[in-house]
């Protein structure tokens, strides 16, 4: 997406969802102040393949099927299973909402990690974002433009945005490992999020020339 595109998204979501821009804001100029750049460039990515692997509905054979994929972009509701099974991830995306400890704990083990800053997790990122090595810390906002060296590759969920910032890093193709967007016990809140991960979704598949399973029986 364009930058004005994605800035355009973000301020739907946040009119739907009752959002603040303003908090979106602190929470990224506190991230920023607290990363270094150029980590991202760590990252080779043209023309492999990379499995989404999110926590919703993650099972031993998806993860058996990630581990066939180039490389494994994770949120970290998956990662303790992934390491459980020895899949270890390239990279971990989190706004921290799930195991900040686990996810402190890759970056001192030479792991990387994408952390997102949003208007609700500022005391989390300051709590637990020093902790890290930030030479192996990537940092992601829902602001445009987002503050050096955050960046803002679209998406909003911690899943889409995953397959975001993967295509904003020129992959070659993706797939989508362990994903329910359809889950009925979720909160009212939560299903108007994964409705607003199934629309980008389709708009990303569109745009590849690829087919998600995730989102190929819309209701």
């Amino acid at each position: 997406m364009t930058d004005q595109t994605t800035a355009a998204v973000h301020d739907a979501i946040r009119r739907d969802l009752g959002y603040d821009l303003a908090a979106d804001e602190a929470s990224a100029a506190v991230l920023a102040g607290l990363l270094t750049d150029g980590v991202v460039s760590r990252l080779s990515l043209s023309g492999r393949s990379v499995a989404i692997v999110v926590g919703a509905n993650l099972t031993a054979t998806g993860i058996e099927e990630a581990s066939r994929a180039d490389h494994v972009f994770a949120t970290g509701d998956a990662l303790e299973r992934l390491e459980v099974a020895a899949c270890w991830p390239t990279l971990v995306v989190t706004d921290l909402d799930s195991d900040p400890a686990r996810v402190c704990a890759r970056t001192h083990l030479g792991g990387l990690v994408a952390i997102h800053a949003h208007g609700d997790n500022q005391s989390v990122i300051e709590e637990w974002v020093p902790r890290m090595n930030q030479q192996h810390v990537i940092g992601t906002a829902q602001v445009t433009p987002a503050p050096s060296p955050l960046l803002n590759p679209g998406g909003f969920t911690d899943g889409d945005r995953t397959a975001y910032l993967a295509d904003s890093l020129g992959v070659g193709s993706l797939s989508l490992i362990g994903w329910d967007l359809d889950d009925p016990t979720v909160s009212a809140e939560k299903a108007r999020k994964l409705a607003w991960a199934r629309q980008l979704l389709c708009a990303l598949a569109s745009r590849r020339g690829e087919s998600y399973e995730a989102i190929d029986e819309v209701p």
